[in-house]
């Protein structure tokens, strides 16, 4: 039979001597290895002072996006509800009235908009199933609670920042997508 990988070691079945019945030697390679950790550069960090970078696959709390003037993308097509696997997502649509214009891009928009963070489980397939570029998941964590109830987040709470109105906050929860966008548009 042959190995998958060049890893395979023969286990030795002759009995143990003297000294290795007595551990020494195996207590001695602990200590060593312990002491070596020593001398090792600590992993820990201090999180609110200090934050690791994210990967660039980093798959954190979802966002609804905006267009450059601050109208919703959504047209509640319904594909990110479909392509989630453990039907964490609920919409309602709703025709756009005259005059919301300014509100809306499309003709339909997603009038009650709906994630259950305790079901979600972060795979991406809500991104990659929407046609518009409406929801996408951000370099934020989903923050801790005491409640059931408050992990179920609704579109005013998964809105992404009006980008004229908060420019700051806009570009700070596209986080990596806005350093991408500028790139793009210098291209």
């Amino acid at each position: 039979m042959q190995a998958l990988t060049n890893r395979v070691k023969t286990v030795s079945r002759k009995p143990m001597n003297f000294l290795e019945r007595l551990y020494i030697p195996a207590i001695i390679q602990g200590m060593i290895i312990t002491f070596s950790h020593i001398f090792k550069k600590n992993p820990t960090i201090s999180y609110p002072e200090q934050t690791r970078p994210f990967s660039p696959v980093f798959r954190g709390l979802q966002i609804l996006n905006r267009d450059e003037e601050g109208r919703e993308n959504c047209t509640a097509c319904g594909l990110c509800a479909v392509a989630c696997p453990a039907e964490a997502i609920t919409m309602e649509a709703a025709e756009r009235q005259p005059g919301e214009e300014h509100l809306y891009r499309e003709e339909k928009y997603a009038a009650r908009y709906e994630i259950n963070m305790l079901r979600c489980i972060f795979c991406g397939l809500c991104e990659e199933a929407c046609p518009k570029d409406a929801i996408y998941l951000s370099e934020t964590f989903t923050p801790a609670d005491y409640q059931r109830k408050k992990f179920i987040y609704n579109k005013q709470e998964l809105l992404i920042p009006h980008p004229k109105e908060d420019p700051e906050a806009y570009k700070k929860a596209l986080g990596n997508r806005a350093k991408q966008q500028d790139s793009d548009t210098k291209n």
